[in-house]
């Protein structure tokens, strides 16, 4: 958990900022004054110090610095009512990491503070790991979207790798969302032969073509007040983008042979893994189109960045298909949990769900890593059979990264907050990190 001091001579102002952050998952304290300030700093380490200019005792903001050598961890931002660019110059010189206009509304101001703190996680790692940060950060963000327009009428364009979870929250949009007892119409583009697009999307009347014999709803028409969710639509022929952009732009459609003109009250989610600002450069996207479904974009990040999800995934699929075969559900073994963990999963959440549906079907009791695929469990070992190095470069680094950690474990005789203060992570990812360590690792670091 973040944890936050707030210091500014009005009580009241404290409380209200205190309570804001505790609502946003801070742990929050305050002070009054910079003796309690400086009381509350040497009890506790804090992320982020926000501190009025003008709280009692500042003395010139000679503290600021002070403050600064003692706590060169704790992020300082400096609130005013009267802001002005030559106090700004001053209070950055002495150490504050930013100067804000205390005027400013309290979402505004608390948004500003958690983005600063997800910026400084971010530069403060790097490589695969910055990666995982940004793709973890990414996830929580999506969350936040998700819960923002789900019930508005805004296009929404979902993006990202093949298998990432496009359709999955797509789904997820629309069955939290009050057309939740409405139709979710998928349709994937990719697969409809281009003859028959104009038919399947909006359908035909009787006598429309050869072979007509009945009148027959589209899928916008079968949507009704739903949701209609195009997947791939960076596959959609040029020849039928002008019209699907007709009907997102006056919300009617005709079917083909038709003169009627029928209302889309359906909500219109798409989805791709093409790069379609490319795709209207080369010519085969409409660009009007592509502002028209770009409202709101939420990109999915890969698999392989999001290790917290993995584990989350892992254990539903493992539970899903204990049921689907009539199987109780099997233990996974750390062998299990480390080929999982230190495989790269190009084919992302699809891969995954077919790799455990593998290892869930042919296991005998228990999961280990001879139940997965191959290509997840592959490794080349060097001439000691006992320590294999990992054919992933995930796994490797993995590896590496539990030996640092219960190294630094080992120097603070086992006190885990300072070990996750000392690697600058959370006691909670210390916590996780060490339960999806393999035992043997643990047991010879420690020994």
């Amino acid at each position: 958990m973040r944890r936050i001091l707030i210091a500014d001579q009005s009580e009241i102002t404290n409380h209200i900022f205190k309570t804001a952050f505790i609502h946003e998952g801070f742990s929050a304290e305050i002070a009054s004054d910079m003796q309690a300030l400086f009381e509350q700093c040497a009890e506790g380490a804090f992320d982020i110090l926000l501190l009025d200019i003008s709280l009692e005792g500042i003395r010139q903001l000679d503290q600021i610095s002070a403050l600064k050598q003692d706590y060169p961890e704790m992020y300082i931002i400096v609130m005013s009512d009267v802001p002005d660019v030559a106090t700004s110059v001053q209070v950055m010189k002495n150490g504050a990491d930013d100067y804000i206009d205390k005027r400013c509304n309290l979402d505004v101001i608390v948004h500003k503070v958690i983005s600063l703190l997800d910026t400084r996680r971010i530069q403060s790692v790097s490589g695969i790991k910055r990666k995982e940060v940004e793709a973890n950060l990414n996830i929580l963000k999506i969350e936040e979207t998700v819960e923002k327009i789900k019930n508005i009428q805004a296009t929404v364009l979902i993006t990202g790798e093949s298998g990432t979870g496009k359709t999955m929250l797509a789904k997820k949009i629309h069955y939290t969302s009050i057309r939740k007892n409405e139709p979710f119409i998928h349709v994937n583009c990719a697969a409809i032969p281009n003859s028959l697009y104009e038919s399947e999307l909006f359908g035909y009347e009787k006598g429309a073509f050869t072979g007509a014999m009945n009148r027959k709803k589209g899928k916008f028409d079968m949507a009704k007040a739903g949701t209609i969710f195009l997947d791939e639509i960076g596959t959609i022929p040029l020849n039928l983008q002008t019209k699907l952009l007709n009907v997102l732009q006056e919300h009617v459609f005709e079917r083909v042979g038709g003169n009627e003109s029928i209302p889309m009250n359906a909500r219109v989610i798409a989805a791709t893994n093409a790069n379609l600002e490319e795709c209207v450069e080369k010519g085969t996207f409409r660009r009007d189109l592509y502002y028209r479904l770009n409202v709101i974009q939420i990109e999915m990040p890969p698999l392989r960045y999001r290790k917290d999800d993995i584990a989350v995934l892992t254990k539903r699929f493992i539970e899903n298909f204990s049921k689907d075969f009539g199987k109780p559900i099997p233990e996974a073994s750390d062998s299990f949990w480390q080929a999982i963990y230190g495989y790269n999963w190009p084919g992302n959440i699809r891969e995954l769900e077919n790799a455990v549906e593998s290892a869930v079907a042919l296991c005998d009791g228990q999961l280990n890593d001879s139940c997965l695929p191959l290509r997840v469990t592959q490794t080349v070992h060097n001439d000691n059979p006992e320590n294999p190095i990992p054919h992933s470069l995930k796994m490797y680094l993995k590896q590496q990264e539990d030996t640092i950690i219960l190294a630094t474990l080992k120097k603070f005789n086992g006190q885990r907050e300072k070990t996750a203060r000392y690697l600058g992570i959370s006691d909670r990812t210390l916590r996780y990190k060490l339960s999806n360590m393999d035992t043997s690792v643990q047991t010879e670091k420690t020994d």
